[in-house]
């Protein structure tokens, strides 16, 4: 027989940590389209990641990258442009993405309302357990680093970009949101601008109770037809657990989970922990005084928006410029007009549109 108040406990940990939300029920408002917008080009493209070779998962080391090039790109041979990279969230891949934030339809709207025009670039990160956390494991590869490193290279050795970190942006939302401040956080060398759209994962978390049935429908994974089988939150445990407590003495997942044999692992704990912006923010507050901008946003029926101010509020500690709204919407209704009318006009008003940037 379940437990019902240590499921309940363990369930509602695992929610607050993570900030996830089932996937089958994504519903976003699309914006009207912008009469007389210009079609943008959409090429579907394979990047080799290094850092991701050898991973103990056997996720994909080449990985689908969506592209949109805006309108003048193919008439104007010799113009450069500036390059957004946007990160999708947990249990959908680059493809979903683009119908939750309805691109190329919000970027075209976007353009279409004066935004300058710009690279937009959707990488996927999904993996085995349905999301890298854009964080660095070899379990699932370093997907920090195919990010800062092996797409930027790629991106700008194959299309005509300004190669300066004042010329590119960072956004996500959900995991991708925990991606862009991660990844922003370390690697204000490689992007100018940064938006962070609703951020998971920010702040450390208790387990809770042990679950014997979860920690046994867990045990019992073996195969990625197994991982499959799951519901979501035990899925997204698999995926925090491969992305931050890695064990590659610990075939066949090669993680560990934060309970054995009924008794919570601090030591597996503490490891999610240190993979906390909250927690590990204080160490990089020299980087993040780089940026020309930075943003962020969450809903006002979101779950995440107290963790999301308090990210906020750290930087206003430490004097670093950034913007902050709580919107009207849950975590996932306003995505594509916020991207439309608020991602794309900031990065247009932020990044540097000419070849001699500083």
């Amino acid at each position: 027989m379940v437990n019902k108040k240590y499921f309940c406990v363990m369930m509602l940990a695992i929610t607050s940590f993570l900030g996830f939300r089932l996937s089958a029920q994504v519903q976003t408002e699309v914006p009207a389209a912008v009469a007389g917008a210009k079609p943008v080009a959409v090429e579907h493209i394979k990047v080799h990641g290094t850092s991701l070779e050898g991973n103990l998962e056997g996720d994909a080391v080449d990985r689908d990258v969506i592209v949109f090039l805006p309108p003048s790109y193919a008439k104007d041979k010799h113009r450069r442009y500036p390059v957004v990279y946007a990160l999708h969230g947990y249990s959908i891949g680059a493809e979903q993405w683009t119908h939750e934030i309805h691109v190329p339809q919000t970027i075209e709207g976007a353009f279409a309302q004066g935004a300058k025009e710009m690279i937009v670039v959707l990488p996927d990160s999904k993996t085995l357990h349905n999301g890298s956390m854009y964080s660095s494991s070899v379990t699932t590869g370093d997907f920090e680093k195919f990010i800062s490193n092996d797409l930027v290279a790629y991106i700008d050795a194959h299309y005509r970009t300004l190669p300066n970190r004042l010329s590119r942006g960072l956004v996500g939302h959900s995991m991708g949101g925990y991606g862009a401040t991660r990844i922003g956080m370390k690697h204000a060398d490689v992007f100018g601008s940064l938006y962070i759209m609703s951020p998971c994962c920010l702040a450390p978390r208790p387990a809770g109770p042990p679950n014997p049935d979860l920690e046994r429908a867990l045990e019992s994974v073996k195969t990625p037809e197994d991982s499959a089988k799951l519901g979501f939150f035990p899925r997204a445990m698999l995926a925090s657990a491969a992305a931050w407590s890695p064990d590659p003495k610990n075939p066949p997942l090669y993680l560990d989970l934060p309970f054995r044999d009924g008794v919570v692992q601090e030591d597996v704990l503490a490891k999610w922990t240190a993979n906390s912006p909250l927690a590990f923010i204080d160490q990089y507050i020299d980087n993040l005084r780089e940026y020309r901008a930075i943003a962020i946003d969450v809903g006002d029926q979101d779950g995440l928006r107290v963790d999301t101010a308090k990210l906020h509020d750290v930087l206003d500690k430490y004097a670093i410029a950034n913007s902050f709204e709580e919107y009207h919407g849950t975590h996932t209704s306003a995505v594509a007009d916020r991207f439309q009318n608020h991602v794309m006009p900031f990065f247009s008003q932020n990044l540097c549109f000419q070849a001699s940037c500083r």
